[in-house]
C-alpha cells in the first residue's frame, strides 16, 4: 500500500458546508424524525412541462448524443443573447460574450484557474456562497475578505479595502441579490464596483444566479446595465433557481469578452461541455421565460410572507427580503449560529444553515430556504414557537 497524502492545495479547503449539512440531515432521518429541511436552497417545485417536454424531443435526436461543441449550441447562445436583450436591455453577442456552463457554480469555481495566479489577492464577500472561496484557494489564490453587515445593507465597503495590498489584487467576487443574506442593490452600486476595477486593474466576477427570484416589483438590475462594465465584468448566470432545474446542471458566463475566452479554455481542458438536450431544453426555458417566471415568484413571495410573519408572531426582528428564496435571521442573543442551528435540529426537527458556515462575518445568523411547501413553513414556525420558547 502506498502512501497516499493529498494536496496542499485540497488541504486548505475547509470541508464543503452542505455535505456537513446533508450528514446531519441523514442522521436524523435515520433516527425516523419528520425533518423540516429549510437547508439547502434546492427549489421542490418541479421543472415546468415544457423544458421537460422540449429535452425529450432532443433526447430522441441522436445528433445530441455526441460531445458537445465547446462553445455549445449556437442556438442556445443565441437564446441567452436574446432572453438577456429582453429582460436588461443589453446587448450580447452570442459568439463571443456568451459561454455555457455546467451550472454557474462550476464556471465561478473555474475563473480563480483562467486568471489568477499564486499569490495574487482575490477578494471575497464575508459571509458568501463557498465556491468564491475555494475557487481561489484551488488556483493558488490568497483570500482577503470584504464583511457583508448590516449597518452597510450586506453591501462590501470598497474604500475600506487595504490599500497597502491592493495592487496584488487581480479578482473581486459580487453577488446580488446575495446568496446567503438575500441583500439586494442597485445600479449606483455596480456603477462603483466597476469605476473601483477599472482605477486598479481588477477583473469583476458578478453571481447573478438569483437575478429573476425577486418580489414587491422590485427588478434585480445586470452589472452591464453600467457604462464601461464589459471592460472589466463577467456575470454568472443560472437556469437553477430560475427555472426549478438545480439537478439539470445548466447556466451561461457573459460580458467582457477576454474573459468569456479564458474561463471557456479552462473548460475546454477540465469537461466535455453542457450535454446537447440539456442546452435545447434550455433554450425552451428561456423562450417560455414570461409564462413561467410570475407564477414561481407568487409561490416564493406567499411562502416569504408566512415565514416572515410567523417569526415576527414569535417576536423575531427579521426583514422580508426583496430577492431570492433565503431568510436571513439573527440568532437569540444567547446563542452561536452552529448552536443555534444544532438546537433547532435537536428540538425541533429543522435543518437551518449557520451563519458562519458562510464566513466568520456570518456568525450570528441561520440562513432559512424558503424551499418546502407553505404548510410545512407554517408548521415550522409552530415548532420553533412550541419547542424553543
Amino acid at each position: 500500500m502506498i502512501r497516499i497524502e493529498k494536496s496542499e492545495r485540497l488541504k486548505r479547503l475547509p470541508p464543503y458546508l452542505f455535505v456537513e449539512l446533508d450528514k446531519a440531515k441523514k442522521k436524523a432521518r435515520e433516527e425516523g424524525r419528520n425533518i423540516i429541511d429549510l437547508g439547502v436552497g434546492d427549489p421542490d417545485i418541479p421543472t415546468p412541462n415544457f423544458v421537460i417536454d422540449a429535452m425529450n424531443r432532443a433526447m430522441r435526436d441522436p445528433s445530441t448524443h455526441r460531445y458537445p461543441l465547446d462553445q455549445g449550441l449556437p442556438e442556445f447562445r443565441t437564446a441567452c443573447s436574446k432572453w438577456f436583450k429582453k429582460r436588461f436591455a443589453v446587448e450580447l453577442a452570442a459568439d463571443s460574450e456568451i459561454h455555457p456552463l455546467i451550472g454557474s457554480k462550476e464556471g465561478i469555481a473555474h475563473m480563480p484557474l483562467a486568471f489568477v495566479n499564486p499569490g495574487d489577492v482575490v477578494l471575497v464577500p464575508d459571509p458568501c456562497y463557498p465556491p468564491y472561496r475555494s475557487g481561489t484557494l484551488l488556483a493558488g489564490g490568497e483570500i482577503v475578505s470584504m464583511p457583508l453587515v448590516e449597518k452597510n445593507h450586506f453591501l462590501p465597503d470598497l474604500k475600506a479595502i487595504n490599500h497597502a495590498i491592493i495592487h496584488k489584487v487581480r479578482m473581486i467576487f459580487i453577488n446580488y441579490p446575495n446568496n446567503p443574506t438575500a441583500a439586494v442593490c442597485d445600479t449606483k452600486f455596480f456603477k462603483d464596483v466597476v469605476e473601483f476595477a477599472k482605477k486598479h486593474n481588477i477583473i469583476v466576477c458578478h453571481d447573478a444566479a438569483y437575478s429573476e427570484i425577486a418580489f414587491d416589483d422590485y427588478r434585480p438590475p445586470s452589472i452591464f446595465e453600467v457604462e464601461g462594465a464589459k471592460d472589466v465584468a463577467i456575470e454568472f448566470h443560472s437556469h437553477s433557481k430560475t427555472f426549478n432545474m438545480t439537478g439539470w446542471r445548466l447556466g451561461f458566463a457573459c460580458g467582457n469578452r477576454e474573459l468569456i475566452d479564458g474561463l471557456a479554455r479552462v473548460k475546454s481542458n477540465v469537461d466535455s461541455g453542457v450535454f446537447f438536450a440539456i442546452q435545447k431544453a434550455g433554450i425552451a426555458a428561456l423562450e417560455n421565460y414570461d409564462r413561467h417566471i410570475k407564477s414561481i415568484m407568487k409561490v416564493y413571495a406567499e411562502r416569504r410572507d408566512i415565514f416572515v410573519n410567523g417569526l415576527k408572531g414569535l417576536g423575531w426582528v427579521v426583514e422580508k427580503p426583496k430577492a431570492t428564496f433565503y431568510v436571513w435571521a439573527k440568532v437569540p442573543h444567547r446563542y452561536t449560529s452552529a448552536a443555534f442551528s444544532k438546537e433547532l435540529l435537536e428540538k425541533c426537527d429543522i435543518v437551518a444553515t449557520p451563519g458562519n458556515g458562510f464566513g466568520e462575518h456570518g456568525e450570528g445568523y441561520v440562513r432559512f430556504a424558503l424551499t418546502v411547501d407553505k404548510n410545512r413553513l407554517k408548521e415550522a414556525v409552530e415548532r420553533i414557537g412550541k419547542r424553543l420558547a
